[in-house]
């Protein structure tokens, strides 16, 4: 907080003494506070709720089975074609006569045989999942499931925000 009112001057005694005060205040050693409590740990054991078995709801996936199934051989793909790469240059490397152009037509194989793997696969696979029969799973029991979807949406200029909370 400052002092905005006017002072008078202090003699060379009075400047002193203030002088000695100030750097004792300075230099005084307070005693040290107590640490405190920043976290708790509960160990009692939850209690339970009800008698009933849980239930089993429906897998309900964003992303299909098939879908990831193909991302999953994208990356073994890419992976793979990076150690042919690195293989391909480390016999290459003494060679002085290695262009560019020359690695890229000894690369070029490989690639197109880890597209056409990985299209064969993809098509396997959707192939194998489509013509399977259809499983039905029956549970007894009461289960209640309750999905609120909660959107807000905040548009200013260029710029937007949205949240979306899912509750259950």
């Amino acid at each position: 907080m400052t002092d905005h009112t006017p002072r008078r001057t202090l003699t060379e005694s009075e400047a002193a003494v203030e002088a000695a005060r100030i750097i004792a205040a300075a230099y005084r050693q307070e005693p040290a506070a107590l640490p405190a409590v920043t976290s708790y740990r509960d160990h009692s054991p939850v209690p339970a709720v009800g008698d009933a078995a849980p239930a089993v709801l429906p897998d309900t996936r964003a992303v299909p089975q098939w879908a990831t199934g193909i991302a999953v051989a994208a990356l073994g793909v890419g992976l793979g074609s990076t150690g042919l790469g690195a293989a391909a240059w480390l016999v290459l490397d003494g060679l002085s006569s290695v262009t560019l152009l020359g690695v890229l037509a000894i690369a070029a194989p490989f690639a197109g045989l880890a597209v056409v793997v990985l299209a064969a696969g993809a098509a396997w696979a959707k192939a194998r999942s489509a013509g399977g029969t259809p499983t039905t799973h029956i549970y007894e029991g009461t289960v209640n499931r309750h999905t609120e979807i909660t959107a807000p949406t905040t548009v200013r200029g260029m710029f937007s925000r949205n949240r979306t909370e899912i509750t259950d």
